[in-house]
């Protein structure tokens, strides 16, 4: 019987503590916490805690009595206790209450015996808040919806946010602002103070000459009345590049003025900075420079187009030196992680700046690098990564933590306690309909079937909800954009099958009913609800969140800048491509217009024992060396990567590439070669970097040619492969680009390769 009573009682579930009636205790000097308790306990149960009735929900501190910012919460029959060990634990205390509380309407909920005591893994959990033209939804919130995200972020554990100056590299105003940006600044720097949170402000170093006098007094003029007119400084960070162009040893002696001026207004703050950007001579400089240990140098950051991997800077930076992480959690490609091996379909359409939720990715990222730091502060260009915030918010805390269950809490506290697994799920899905090659991912289908179930039931509330609407959005933006792949996909396949009849039926009719085709395919679109409903979404994402999704209709500040609602269409296909060969065979003879066409259908042969690689996907690059891959190398910068460079007028397999960064060379391997045949190579040298020279050379000493402009405009080039680099059956081919340039590190990109046997 015992037994039986036991089994019971496992098998039962966990009783609720009803805090629906909950009277909150709170102490006078943590108002700011408890304010936030009482506010979004209402927004998500329309009840508003009072006090002398019911169970009681009491906040406390006990300074000193634990670790720094952590806390302890206690739920029992008679109550909730939140203790914190200082301020800061109060308000995590607090997030923490809020993110495991189930708040319906008119009901709240916690499970009775709900217990934890905590403390942060990482001393920095920040997230850079860029109020400028340049993002994609930030320059539109006013200041209600910034201290609303202060608080999101907070309860997620966040202890620091990053503004920007009014200058930087962005227009001077927005269409959108609310407050002029100085004023806005103040306002955020207050904002943070309030919540008891740390200010840091990235300030790039963007004038000329920091080595003439009158510049440098200007600057210090500058920044020291930006300085003066935040309530809140507790660091600056200027990056070495991007923006910014400076020599090391001139920007460190600017840094070095700027310094004492920062403390004549904030005494306690500090001064940090990145090498971004620099070439390989500035790196030493700068190196050189560390080891004489300068006192005003408060610590290093590792931030995107930073030459060094972050172990191997970490052991060459001096110790009393600590370095924090600088991560782009905001874009998918041409960045610091770019999502790895991306569909040229979405790379063409969503673009660097969508939706992007990558929990998994991020993850990885995090674990990988975040222990070289002392913590992180992400870069970020508006609201579109707000689930990558939240991973990276949960892990700076809790390093362990399931990501599944940081998604859970996500979606109970932003959504809804009856949809925190199924938003959860969802957002892991779309995460997943960006692995692999697109047009055979059918789960991007069901993705689009999960959310629309969710659609159906949620209240209207959760409608009008933004982060709602942007799972949305992702979902049947993906769904469309497969649908229309497919599609486009088999209307080249049927048009390839009319120039194959050229030869009987002529080529000026194959030619008219092949364009027929691509034309009738552009024109009626599969997905035609899937579309609308992205407008309507699109819509109703600037309404809540202020999303520019769209630079005509929303004013964004330009297409690359997440206004991915004007390339939902783009040709998939090789229609533009096509239909300027086909109007340049138009107007040659018959046996020319024949030859044309065979060299369309042909384009890929390379013929008797040859090889051809298309580079850019997936399944067609049997012969690239790739390297660790995302997983142990999320920067690339010991590994190929897929890059991209959209255009419709150029060859679908030109739009996207294998790249290798930096000086890492980008390797191709052949076995299996015929060792008395001879070879040569055609290649296409594409990419977004086509200023960039190039040199590929063989087994690593035979050069094939030496660094060399990439053709313009884009075209196949030929070249020569000495026997003696075949003899053996073995052929490995590495390309590299200019050595010791600083800047992004891109350049040495190859779309197409063919290996021909002569």
């Amino acid at each position: 019987m015992r037994r039986l009573l036991l089994a019971l009682a496992l098998c039962a579930p966990a009783r609720a503590l009803d805090l629906t009636g909950a009277a909150l205790v709170c102490p006078p000097t943590d108002r700011k916490a408890c304010g936030m308790l009482l506010d979004e306990v209402e927004r998500r149960s329309q009840v508003r805690w009072q006090t002398g009735r019911g169970a009681a929900v009491t906040v406390t501190v006990e300074r000193g009595s634990g670790p720094v910012e952590g806390y302890r919460v206690r739920a029992s029959g008679s109550g909730v206790t939140v203790t914190g060990n200082d301020s800061r634990g109060v308000l995590y205390g607090v997030g923490r209450l809020l993110r495991a509380m189930e708040m319906r309407r008119g009901a709240i909920t916690l499970a009775d015996g709900f217990s934890v005591t905590t403390a942060p893994k990482y001393r920095l959990r920040g997230h850079q808040l860029g109020y400028r033209p340049k993002t994609n939804s930030y320059d539109a919130w006013d200041v209600p919806m910034w201290e609303q995200y202060i608080r999101d972020l907070a309860v997620f554990g966040v202890n620091a946010i990053e503004l920007l100056p009014p200058r930087s590299d962005d227009d001077a105003e927005s269409p959108h602002y609310p407050l002029p940006s100085m004023r806005m600044m103040t306002e955020m720097s207050r904002l943070a103070d309030e919540y008891g949170l740390d200010v840091w402000i990235w300030y790039p170093a963007m004038d000329k000459d920091y080595g003439d006098p009158a510049t440098v007094e200007a600057a210090l003029r500058e920044w020291g009345e930006i300085f003066r007119q935040l309530p809140r400084v507790d660091a600056v960070f200027v990056p070495g590049g991007d923006p910014g162009h400076t020599q090391p040893k001139l920007l460190m002696a600017l840094l070095e003025k700027q310094t004492a001026v920062l403390h004549r207004y904030h005494p306690k703050a500090q001064m940090w900075m990145s090498p971004q950007g620099f070439d390989t001579a500035w790196m030493e400089e700068f190196h050189a420079i560390l080891k004489k240990e300068p006192a005003w140098l408060s610590g290093i950051v590792f931030g995107p187009q930073v030459r060094q991997y972050l172990p191997e800077l970490r052991a060459q930076v001096p110790a009393r030196y600590p370095i924090r992480h600088y991560p782009d959690i905001t874009h998918t490609r041409q960045c610091q992680f770019p999502v790895p091996d991306w569909d040229a379909a979405y790379s063409a359409t969503l673009g660097r700046e969508p939706i992007n939720p990558r929990p998994m990715d991020q993850a990885r990222i995090f674990r990988l690098l975040q222990p070289h730091t002392i913590g992180f502060i992400t870069y970020s260009e508006g609201c579109n990564d707000d689930v990558n915030k939240v991973i990276w918010s949960a892990l700076g805390w809790d390093a362990q933590a399931d990501v599944t269950t940081i998604l859970r809490e996500y979606g109970r506290y932003f959504i809804g306690p009856d949809y925190a697994d199924a938003f959860a799920q969802g957002l892991l899905a779309l995460e997943r309909n960006w692995r692999g090659p697109l047009a055979s991912n059918a789960a991007v289908s069901t993705t689009l079937q999960q959310f629309q179930d969710m659609e159906k039931t949620v209240a209207p509330a959760v409608l009008r909800n933004w982060r709602f609407q942007q799972g949305l959005y992702r979902a049947y933006y993906d769904a469309a954009t497969r649908s229309r792949l497919v599609h486009e996909t088999a209307a080249e396949e049927q048009a390839m099958a009319r120039l194959r009849e050229a030869p009987e039926t002529g080529a000026l009719a194959a030619i008219a009913r092949a364009e027929a085709i691509l034309d009738h395919a552009a024109a009626n679109n599969p997905a035609a609800d899937w579309r609308a409903r992205v407008f309507e979404l699109a819509e109703a994402l600037f309404q809540s969140a202020r999303m520019q999704l769209s630079v005509p209709r929303y004013k964004a500040i330009a297409v690359g800048r997440g206004a991915n609602l004007d390339t939902l269409d783009v040709p998939l296909n090789n229609r533009a491509w096509l239909k300027r060969r086909f109007a340049a065979l138009r107007g040659a003879d018959e046996p020319a217009r024949l030859d044309g066409i065979r060299e369309i259908l042909h384009w890929t042969d390379p013929g008797p024992g040859g090889f051809y690689d298309d580079l850019g996907n997936l399944a067609r690059q049997p012969h690239l060396v790739r390297g660790p891959g995302f997983s142990e190398d999320p920067a690339f910068l010991r590994s190929s990567l897929v890059g991209f460079s959209y255009n419709p007028e150029w060859r679908s397999s030109w739009w996207d590439d294998a790249q290798s960064l930096i000086e890492q060379p980008l390797e191709m391997r052949y076995t299996g070669l015929d060792p008395g045949a001879r070879y040569k190579l055609r290649v296409v040298y594409g990419g977004d970097s086509l200023a960039r020279k190039i040199r590929l050379v063989a087994n690593r000493d035979v050069e094939i040619h030496p660094l060399m402009a990439k053709p313009a405009p884009v075209r196949p080039v030929e070249f020569d492969i000495p026997q003696s680099a075949t003899q053996k059956g073995v052929l490995l081919l590495s390309w590299t680009r200019e050595p010791g340039l600083g800047g992004n590190g891109r350049g040495c990109q190859v779309s197409e390769v063919w290996l021909i046997r002569k």
